[in-house]
């Protein structure tokens, strides 16, 4: 049993707070108006928050590979993270929105695999 991969829901709900914080600035109404994510206001807690977030996420998802379980959800969060990223960069505004949902929808579903393996394990 992976003790680290007990982190799983922890890191579902960062994941599901970064999509509604997308939304907020990078979605439709951003697009309409064509403003600069980059250039709109956020609150110095927020992006400090968000910033140690996506650090513990990274460091998280590497330690994964450490063990057997969780190692296949591990590659595969590091994999669309990376795509991701790549995707996001080389795309315009309208896109990056779209890419951040699938790679989102792709991380979550790898989060509640990993949490329910975990779970099914322990109970053994």
């Amino acid at each position: 049993m992976n003790p680290l991969a007990l982190l799983a829901p922890l890191f579902l709900v960062f994941e599901i707070w970064q999509l509604v914080l997308s939304e907020r600035y990078l979605g439709i109404k951003q697009i309409r108006v064509n403003a600069d994510p980059r250039e709109l206001p956020m609150k110095s807690w927020i992006a400090a928050t968000w910033s140690i977030g996506l650090i513990a996420y990274l460091i998280w998802m590497t330690t994964l590979l450490l063990h057997p379980v969780g190692r296949a959800q591990g590659i595969v969060l590091l994999l669309v993270t990376a795509v991701g990223y790549a995707a996001r960069s080389s795309n315009g505004l309208k896109w990056v929105l779209v890419t951040l949902t699938f790679e989102g929808a792709v991380r979550i579903g790898m989060l509640i695999s990993l949490f329910a393996m975990s779970w099914r394990r322990l109970g053994t």
